[in-house]
């Protein structure tokens, strides 16, 4: 598996900031700053774990599964993220657009649906119908 997160800074945005922000929902990613973007990548799943654990904590794994099933693909999953709610520490996804610009995320993995499993359960009354636990995803 590897994730992949890129977050341009417009010339009036404080690269810390913008640091910041993905540093709220991917606080084990080591970023780099380079050519207006802050950008990092990982070969390990746990740095998906606070994005994982805040979908849980705002009760929206279920719009959110709607959204990153519109970014699966063959081997992979790519979605985008509001960078402003992001560094007030909340997940909100976009479409792309977004006057700041977005936080775009692209996970390749051999098997995107226990990747959407692990990140946004399907859910009945709020609770998951299924658990992918970390081994498991490390296991992919």
């Amino acid at each position: 598996m590897r994730v992949w997160v890129e977050a341009e800074v417009k010339p009036s945005e404080d690269p810390q900031k913008v640091e910041k922000a993905v540093k709220n929902l991917f606080p084990l990613l080591f970023l780099k700053r380079e050519s207006g973007k802050v950008e990092g990548t990982s070969e390990d799943p746990e740095v998906l774990s606070r994005l994982r654990d805040l979908l849980r904590l705002q009760a929206i794994r279920d719009a959110a599964r709607n959204q990153l099933l519109r970014g699966k693909g063959e081997g992979k999953l790519e979605f985008w993220l509001n960078k402003q709610a992001a560094f007030m520490g909340k997940v909100s996804f976009t479409e792309g657009e977004a006057p700041l610009g977005p936080i775009k995320v692209v996970v390749e993995t051999r098997d995107p649906d226990l990747l959407l499993d692990f990140l946004a359960p399907k859910t009945k009354e709020g609770k998951a119908l299924r658990e992918v636990s970390l081994e498991e995803i490390k296991r992919v």
